[in-house]
């Protein structure tokens, strides 16, 4: 069985990585990471679907065992994602797609060198701006910090394995599965089966 592909979807806030994340989900099937998360669950919310809900002393206890493949303090409460069901979709051939900050990003990679990063950015930072202030959250002062910190996020760049540049949502949507689809094809994914052809007689 060929194993699956781990793909990471990353950028600043504003960019649009979260729309283009549930459009490929939704398009190809791919299998979502589910994070751990120290917080209480929201109405609605189910074990192991929307997050697998643990106290500050279980989580504590998986980040010394070394069980997550990334993992991040966010307003005093914890998310990482567990390496345990992601490799073992990827090992059944399931290809699983992230959406992570760049500190995520960074650690899925140094933990899984075979992980294929790509960093959504808007055009511009003018267009990045536009976008910010279109939510009508932000203020000045958490504006510039959002700037800020996009800039660099982007600088990181060299960490990325492609770049998709949303200008139009569809056409970035597109970009990303055509990304995912050449992945599938490059030799280094396929040497198994190429051996195995090879060893036919």
């Amino acid at each position: 069985m060929k194993k699956g592909q781990l793909v990471v979807i990353s950028g600043p806030s504003g960019a649009g990585k979260g729309s283009i994340y549930a459009k490929v989900i939704e398009r190809t099937g791919m299998k979502r990471s589910v994070s751990v998360t120290t917080r209480q669950p929201r109405p609605g919310e189910v074990e192991g679907v929307n997050y697998f809900f643990r106290t500050e002393e279980e989580y504590q206890h998986m980040i010394a065992a070394g069980e997550f493949l990334e993992t991040a303090a966010v307003y005093h409460n914890y998310y990482g994602t567990p390496k345990a069901p992601v490799f073992e979709n990827l090992d059944n051939g399931f290809d699983v797609l992230f959406e992570v900050d760049v500190h995520g990003a960074k650690s899925i990679k140094t933990k899984y060198p075979e992980a294929v990063l790509i960093f959504v950015m808007t055009p511009d930072f003018e267009t990045l701006e536009a976008r910010l202030r279109g939510r009508g959250t932000e203020n000045e002062t958490s504006l510039k910090t959002r700037l800020g910190a996009a800039r660099r996020e982007l600088s990181q760049y060299e960490m990325f394995d492609y770049i998709v540049f949303n200008d139009d949502l569809e056409q970035a949507v597109q970009e990303v599965l055509d990304i995912v689809d050449a992945e599938k094809r490059r030799i280094k994914n396929n040497v198994r089966i190429i051996k195995s052809l090879l060893n036919k007689e």
